[in-house]
């Protein structure tokens, strides 16, 4: 625990010991998606160790149809205390009655890069006609199920007037990070958000895609109705939000929205 927390700053401490300071240590269950994960998976810890609360993570997609989907998962009533996803699919579920809605948090923006095949050349994706020709060119292109691939799906290449060319070769891939069907060969190139394409062995990243035909994913987080812990769910949400929090959450590929 003293080795964990000798890598946050005093300034680090202090604040989290404030943030914690009434708080009972708790078995917390959180869910989260994605693209705040690698954030996530460094804050998350720290956090327990200077609380004492254990974290019971479960990972899944903020939309969608699978099983794994965050909403089918409240709506099955799995537990949950904080759930951590995409910022519009948040508003879904507020509007629906199933998240508090003033305990929402900003906590990162997202934006979508690319990635091929370890040792393979990295094209030019830096200006418009550089990605247009990149992927009118690659033999297959793999995106996410999540906010980033429905984006490209249908407005990307509908801006980049190439729907029809690479619509036959293109394939959206549920569940799994995209990086990994690059890695083994499945795809020659494939698009995700940044935080999640870079933790994946075997897959280089290329850079992001012009900032033009971007679309910025907001992440935030809020207490869902019901939750067991909601007093000990705030301190962490507070904590992930927090200044202090935000060079890790810079480090994963994810950009700052801290307004402090």
């Amino acid at each position: 625990m003293k080795n964990l927390l000798g890598k946050l700053s005093g300034a680090a401490l202090i604040a989290l010991s404030a943030l914690t300071a009434n708080v009972q240590a708790a078995d917390l269950h959180v869910m989260s998606s994605g693209g705040f994960t690698a954030a996530y998976k460094l804050l998350g810890p720290r956090f327990a160790s200077a609380t004492g609360n254990t974290l019971d993570t479960t990972l899944g997609p903020s939309m969608g149809k699978s099983p794994e989907a965050i909403p089918n998962r409240l709506e099955r009533g799995e537990p949950a205390d904080v759930v951590i996803m995409v910022g519009y699919a948040l508003d879904d579920l507020i509007k629906q009655g199933k998240v508090i809605p003033g305990s929402r948090v900003e906590l990162a923006d997202s934006r979508i890069g690319m990635v091929v095949r370890d040792g393979a050349q990295k094209p030019d994706i830096g200006s418009i006609e550089g990605l247009k020709q990149t992927l009118l060119h690659a033999k297959s292109i793999a995106y996410s199920d999540s906010a980033s691939g429905v984006y490209i799906e249908r407005e990307l290449f509908k801006r980049l007037g190439i729907e029809e060319q690479v619509g036959p070769k293109a394939k959206m891939i549920p569940r799994i990070p995209v990086a990994s069907v690059v890695a083994n060969g499945d795809y020659e190139v494939g698009f995700q958000q940044v935080s999640e394409l870079l933790p994946v062995q075997g897959a280089a990243f290329v850079g992001k895609i012009p900032e033009s035909l971007q679309s910025v994913t907001r992440y935030a987080a809020g207490i869902p109705v019901g939750a067991q812990h909601p007093k000990e769910a705030k301190a962490l949400l507070d904590y992930l939000a927090s200044p202090e929090a935000q060079p890790e959450v810079t480090s994963t590929g994810l950009d700052s929205v801290t307004s402090h």
